[in-house]
């Protein structure tokens, strides 16, 4: 079977310096060791405890980073592009994650999301792909209502860093 998603993107440019922009980003997600977090997430047995293991690691956004690429890095490299600047951040949160995967398996395909911050002529571009969008598709209230709730959440991130 094969479905086509439709995804809305969500960009907003910032005349804000490049690491401004990623420093304020990051400033408000949390930054666990990812290996003790997986771990305690292991051991959890119980809701509560699963609660407990990731609340504890999340930003005051209730979002944290999972994995950061350098795009610009690689992008640098043997091209005439000396000076592109590309991060690519995956944030989100786990809990989050469970209560629309819970109603849209699929939903796991989405999250945690993917912030990119790109540098350009005119400023630096911050862009997400909405998981509302994303799972739209699936028809399922439940899971869209916390995927909007989600939206809200890192669009307040990606709006305030760019402020």
């Amino acid at each position: 079977m094969i479905r086509t998603v439709e995804m809305e993107r969500f960009t907003v440019t910032s005349s804000k310096p490049f690491d401004a922009v990623v420093g304020a980003i990051k400033a408000s997600i949390g930054h666990p060791n990812m290996a003790e977090l997986w771990r305690a997430t292991q051991r959890a047995t119980t809701a509560a405890e699963l609660e407990a293991a990731i609340q504890p690691v999340l930003g005051e956004s209730g979002l944290m980073q999972f994995v950061e690429f350098d795009h610009g890095m690689i992008v640098r490299k043997g091209t005439e592009h000396h000076t592109s600047r590309i991060i690519r951040l995956v944030i989100g949160n786990p809990l989050i994650m469970k209560e629309m995967a819970k109603h849209v398996p699929d939903a796991g395909s989405y999250a945690p999301v993917t912030v990119l911050v790109d540098e350009r002529a005119d400023g630096v571009h911050i862009s997400y792909d909405r998981m509302a969008s994303l799972l739209a598709p699936y028809g399922n209230r439940d899971a869209l209502r916390v995927a909007r709730d989600l939206d809200a959440k890192v669009e307040e991130v990606l709006r305030q860093a760019a402020a």
